[in-house]
């Protein structure tokens, strides 16, 4: 890269974007309209000419948040005088957008895969939207590879576009940026197709715009980030001159061209240009000299061996570096008069610095973690001769800023998150005595009187575990205690805390986000000064969002027979032919290297708190580089998994003839005599303009259909799990835990791609990569109970039965229905063209003893079953 070159690139904000900020998606799902506007205001104020924004959130009315914020924005100068980017899947939340910008908008995107006429519709609403567009290298075959396609594909969407009277300095051409260095020989060309095609459709498309998104050139070399940042910066040196005018990148994660190591900059051109068939191999070999850190790093990391061993700890624990730990921690201890010294002096001090690091945003979760396993082990090696000590510290005399005991609420077997938070919490001075997974009321209560502790933690993923934890408090309050409640896990939030928990126990009951926030939390409610203001700020926004709720009209429900009478009319006649395959289908080992190539990431790096999307997170300015270690962490890891086989995938699925009967789905077996009935519940909140009030059974014939299902789960990570725990390594067991059930995902995805091509066979011919599977743009659905098109939980067993489950996948049901082992995925399949993901959301005392009836259980136990969805 040189300054003439760089300079004419357009920087695009993406922070406005609720698929790719978790922070901006919370203000957006809270209606924290304000503080959105300030996001968007700092990616100008940080260089932005453009910014993104996308509202695309499956339980968010996407077309009044772009409307919503899009007019706020507007009557911001600040952010106003840059172009906004109106970014959806869905043409009525762009076209809801283009209503209300001003300016000159860019519409991100369109293409012809669905044919000329859909493209031309779309176009002509930008074109009278006065709207910029970004189109796509992809027609009705499928996306551009090769230079004649990429021209072919952009000089043909040219032509109809200015033919049809669009200004074609409007168009912007994203011809497809792939990864290059692959090993695969048809991909070699990658990098020359595309700079070929751009400087080609320089002349034959005058006056257009060419974007791309860089990060995947590179995509080979994850992890080795110098090699990663040269290829970048070498082929931007060939692209921009051939008319290449913005891209997806870090500007400030690109070398200089004539400052790269000429060896590596001669490999990486040999490489993007093509010139010659070794290239690829060459750059490889080199590319290890690059891998790691600088030289004025590896540098520094010789010269901190000589430093004074307290402040050896200190970086050790800064930096997470086990390696010298045990011989760095014996030398201090032979130096201090007491072995306890060591973990009040130097170690404590190294992890207060993390402490501080972490509060301040300088350090993230990963690094913590890894910090969290160089003191176990420091702390390990103390303690026999601490234990030797005839004149142990007493008890009250020890250094704990104080004691928590933490647990999965009965019912529940998730604990990542829990492990997460007690991990963050003991490198903050915190004692944590984690009692595990599905730990029943009493035991949480006897274990907080018997070691006398501070306060109580729960977690909770699955939603039946909401009850549990009011069980928990309603006991704590009969119990008589007045020690802190914190709250936290996936389905757990602030609103239900302050509905439900708070009103259940006098004492305080707070509701902790994340484990950034725990810290915070924990030493506000253990302070002698900020306690009391602390628990009464709480119990104030408790109040408040209890009077909020109590005088806000809740959404207007529909009578049940109304709302089945707005039902979803799908075209029946467009219903998939019988499966090629119906029946029991069982996978006792499937190969876990095939299911590695179907890994979704990003879920991976938020279950670590780091948040962005992947791979562009890799290359994110704040969490980028945190993030390529943890990447290159989690490969590592899952080379050794499947190298030594520590895990297996087995799972089962079937296909089965059914009909639909009112919002029943019946299946017909032949060996039962009786249909399987499973209800499905509907929505019922009043919509607006002629949407459906919909139900899954609505996408099925009731004159005979099909229907799927499936369970998946990854066994054996226990020995693992166990092996790292007693080696103090947090880190590592955690990684495995957020692998597994990466691969868990990843085994439902390959499974469901297996049906719709062979067994199901509705969709032979579909060729997707990784990307289009993870954003779903298959056809058919596989919605899991418990989650918002299908919210009970209790319709699992229905499914383990139909699967035999416990023998086919070796999974079982905990009383409160979670999965055990935990990395695992359920889910029924739809395969009509129309199906899609909904949320029932909100349903009414009607529908509830309706659907007890249907279930043949008391309206007591269907309410129980339903309480999230009920007022």
């Amino acid at each position: 890269m040189t300054q003439p070159t760089s300079s004419r690139f357009i920087n695009i904000g993406e922070r406005t974007n609720v698929t790719g900020s978790a922070a901006f998606k919370k203000l957006i799902m809270a209606g924290d309209y304000a503080s959105a506007v300030e996001v968007a205001r700092s990616q100008v104020e940080n260089g932005a000419q453009v910014i993104d924004v996308n509202m695309d959130e499956g339980l968010l009315d996407a077309v009044h948040a772009m409307t919503t914020f899009l007019k706020l924005i507007a009557a911001e100068p600040d952010i106003a005088r840059v172009p906004v980017m109106i970014d959806s899947s869905k043409w009525e939340v762009i076209e809801a957008g283009l209503k209300c910008v001003s300016g000159k908008p860019i519409v991100n995107s369109i293409s012809m895969k669905e044919g000329e006429e859909a493209f031309l519709h779309h176009a002509r609403l930008c074109m009278d939207y006065g709207a910029a567009v970004v189109v796509m290298a992809f027609d009705e075959t499928g996306q551009a590879d090769t230079k004649q396609r990429k021209v072919e594909i952009c000089k043909r969407a040219y032509d109809l576009l200015v033919k049809e009277g669009f200004a074609p300095e409007d168009i912007i051409f994203d011809p497809n940026i792939f990864a290059v260095a692959t090993g695969i020989e048809e991909h070699n060309n990658y990098g020359v197709d595309f700079i070929e095609a751009v400087r080609e459709l320089r002349d034959l498309c005058p006056h257009a715009h060419y974007s791309g998104g860089l990060s995947n050139l590179s995509f080979s070399f994850r992890g080795n980030e110098s090699v990663r940042r040269a290829m970048h910066s070498v082929f931007l040196y060939h692209a921009i001159p051939a008319g290449l005018d913005m891209a997806i990148v870090n500007a400030g994660q690109l070398d200089v061209y004539d400052q790269i190591d000429p060896a590596l900059r001669e490999a990486c051109e040999d490489v993007i240009l093509n010139r010659d068939a070794d290239a690829t191999e060459r750059l490889i070999t080199l590319a290890e000299s690059f891998k790691g850190k600088s030289v004025a790093d590896e540098k520094a990391a010789e010269e901190w061996r000589g430093w004074p061993v307290k402040r050896r700890l200190e970086h050790a624990l800064v930096k997470g570096i086990d390696a010298h730990i045990v011989e760095d921690t014996e030398e201090a201890r032979q130096q201090a008069d007491r072995p306890i010294e060591v973990i009040e002096g130097p170690l404590m001090d190294g992890m207060n610095v993390v402490g501080d690091l972490f509060g301040s945003g300088k350090m993230f979760l990963p690094q913590v973690v890894k910090s969290a396993r160089v003191m176990k082990k420091a702390v390990a090696h103390l303690i026999p001769f601490i234990e030797a000590e005839k004149d142990l510290l007493p008890e009250e005399d020890r250094k704990a800023k104080g004691k928590i005991i933490m647990a999965t609420v009965k019912g529940d077997v998730h604990d990542i998150g829990k492990n997460i938070v007690g991990v963050v919490l003991q490198c903050n001075g915190y004692e944590v005595i984690d009692l595990g997974v599905m730990v029943p009321w009493p035991t949480i209560l006897a274990a907080a009187n018997d070691n006398k502790a501070d306060m109580i933690g729960l977690s909770g993923l699955i939603t039946p575990s909401l009850d549990e934890m009011v069980t928990v408090a309603e006991e704590m309050q009969r119990a008589g205690m007045t020690m802190p409640l914190l709250i936290g896990g996936a389905t757990t939030s602030k609103v239900h805390t302050a509905l439900k928990i708070d009103p259940a126990y006098e004492g305080p009951v707070i509701h902790v986000l994340d484990a950034s926030r725990a810290v915070g939390v924990a030493s506000k409610l253990l302070s002698d000064t900020q306690a009391e203001d602390y628990v009464a700020e709480v119990a104030g926004e408790y109040a408040h969002v209890r009077d909020a709720r109590s005088g806000k009209s809740p959404s207007v429900l529909l009578p049940l027979e109304e709302a089945r009478a707005n039902f979803y009319d799908a075209f029946l006649s467009d219903k998939p032919a019988p499966p090629e395959q119906p029946g029991l289908h069982v996978f006792p080992d499937w190969d876990l290297a095939h299911l590695r190539q179907f890994i979704d990431w990003t879920p991976f790096f938020r279950a670590w708190e780091l948040h962005g999307n992947y791979p562009a997170i890799l290359t994110d300015e704040v969490v980028g580089e945190t993030a390529t270690q943890l990447f290159a962490d989690a490969n590592a890891m899952l080379d050794r998994i499947i190298a030594e086989k520590w895990l297996t995938a087995r799972g089962a699925c079937g296909l089965w003839p059914c009909a639909r009967d009112g919002d029943d789905v019946t299946i017909h077996l032949e060996d039962k005599e009786e249909h399987v009935r499973i209800p499905f519940l509907r929505q019922q909140v009043k919509k607006s303009r002629d949407r459906a009030n919909m139900c899954l059974a609505d996408f099925i014939d009731p004159n005979g259909d099909w229907i799927g299902g499936f369970a998946v789960g990854i066994h054996g990570i226990e020995p693992h799990s166990k092996a790292f725990l007693a080696d103090k390594d947090d880190y590592s067991d955690i990684l495995l835990k957020a692998l597994a059930d990466r691969f868990a995902e990843a085994f439902a995805e390959a499974l469901h791609q297996h049906v719709r091509t062979t067994l199901w066979g509705y969709a032979p011919g579909e060729q997707l990569d990784n990307a289009a599977l993870i954003k779903e743009e298959y056809r058919g659905i596989r919605p899991a109970p418990g989650y918002p098109a299908c919210p009970d939980h209790s319709l699992k067993p229905i499914l383990f039965d139909l699967l035999d489950a416990p023998t086919n996948a070796g999974l079982t049901l905990t009383e409160s229905f979670a999965m055990w082992p935990t990395a695992a995925v359920s889910g029924f399949y739809f395969g009509h063209p129309e199906s899609q993901y909904f949320g029932v959301a909100r349903v009414g005392r009607d529908q509830l003893e309706d659907y007890a009836a249907r279930r043949g259980v008391s309206v007591e136990q269907a309410e129980r079953w339903l309480r999230p969805n009920l007022d």
